[in-house]
């Protein structure tokens, strides 16, 4: 399984902005913070707007929020929402064009496995992206220069 970069970033915004807290966020803020693409970064902030994960507040002091408690986006759920295609190989989709299909068990398994994939995931929130240890969160705000960032599990947007 590959997770696309789309699913990277998504990831990577919310986690950003949940370190902030109630401290809004800005999409050239991520994008130099991580180095990557403000153009590709309005994209998936867009959809996670829309998604209902952030909150974006136009303006001059407009920025991004959680839209809901860290604890309340389920991993599992972000990639499943985030990643457009989860076939595997050629037996899951509609096209399938194999000859052995009809004998296969392949497609069996590497279902059976990608369930296996969205169970563990399941298992966790954003919350415990931030919170395993406290020394993990203090390294991801000193590595994405958030001196001063108050506590994640406040941030919650009505």
């Amino acid at each position: 399984m590959h997770i696309t970069r789309y699913t990277d970033y998504s990831l990577r915004v919310l986690l950003y902005v949940a370190l902030k807290g109630e401290e809004r966020s800005t999409i050239s803020e991520i994008a130099e913070r991580y180095d990557i693409s403000r153009n590709h970064l309005m994209k998936v902030v867009q959809e996670l707007n829309h998604k209902g994960y952030l909150q974006a507040i136009r303006g001059k002091h407009g920025g991004l929020l959680l839209k809901r408690r860290a604890q309340d986006i389920n991993i599992g759920a972000l990639v499943r929402d985030t990643e457009q295609d989860l076939a595997l190989v050629e037996c899951f989709g509609d096209n399938n064009q194999c000859v052995i299909t009809p004998a296969c068990r392949i497609k069996t398994v590497l279902f059976e496995a990608l369930e296996a994939f969205f169970q563990v995931l399941d298992g966790y929130t954003l919350a415990d992206m931030l919170e395993p240890e406290p020394c993990m969160r203090n390294e991801l705000i000193k590595l994405l220069q958030l001196h001063g960032t108050p506590d994640p599990s406040k941030n919650v947007s009505s």
